[in-house]
Formats: structure tokens, C-alpha cells, sequence
């Protein structure tokens, strides 16, 4: 049911003029966090944000597993500049299956 409200939701926003979906918004967080995003991407993202409660949960949850993950992993090495960004999110989103 809440899959079904959510994608509703998302399609609702869509057809909304200057407007992304839920999972637009979950595409762009890392790009968003890296300060990554055109001016208008980041518009069209924290206005996304400010009208729905669910992404704004999502990415205060995603924020805080970042920070125990460097929390836990203070050492850990971070991603060399010469790995493919394509192959960065498919690892991340192969995470999420």
C-alpha cells in the first residue's frame, strides 16, 4: 500500500511543472549531499523536499547511516578519483535490492 501511495505520489509530482518524482529525488541524493547539482537541480530538489514528508525521512535516514558509516569506519579509504561514477552507483544500487 505504501508502495502504491508513494508511486502515486510520484506521478503526481511529476506532471507538476518544475517538479521531480520521489525516485528522481532518490537518484539525485548523492549528487545533492556532493554539492553536484546545477542551481536548478537544487531548486527542484529541496522543493521536492519541502512538499514530501517521506523524502525528507529518506534523506535525514540516509544522512545519518553516512555518519555511523563514518562513525564506525573512520580509516576507511575513500574512493579513488579514477573509478567510473556509473560503477560507483551501480554497487550502491545493487545495495538497495
Amino acid at each position: 500500500m505504501k508502495y502504491l501511495i508513494r508511486r502515486m505520489k510520484g506521478l503526481m509530482f511529476k506532471s507538476m511543472h518544475g517538479m521531480i518524482s520521489c525516485r528522481e529525488f532518490e537518484d539525485f541524493i548523492l549528487s545533492y549531499l556532493d554539492g553536484e547539482l546545477s542551481e536548478k537541480q537544487c531548486k527542484k530538489f529541496e522543493f521536492h523536499m519541502r512538499l514530501c514528508r517521506e523524502c525528507r525521512d529518506y534523506l535525514a535516514a540516509y544522512k545519518r547511516s553516512m555518519e555511523l558509516n563514518r562513525a564506525m569506519f573512520p580509516r576507511a579509504e575513500t574512493i579513488p578519483e579514477d573509478v567510473p561514477e556509473d560503477l560507483i552507483k551501480a554497487i550502491i544500487e545493487s545495495k538497495r535490492v
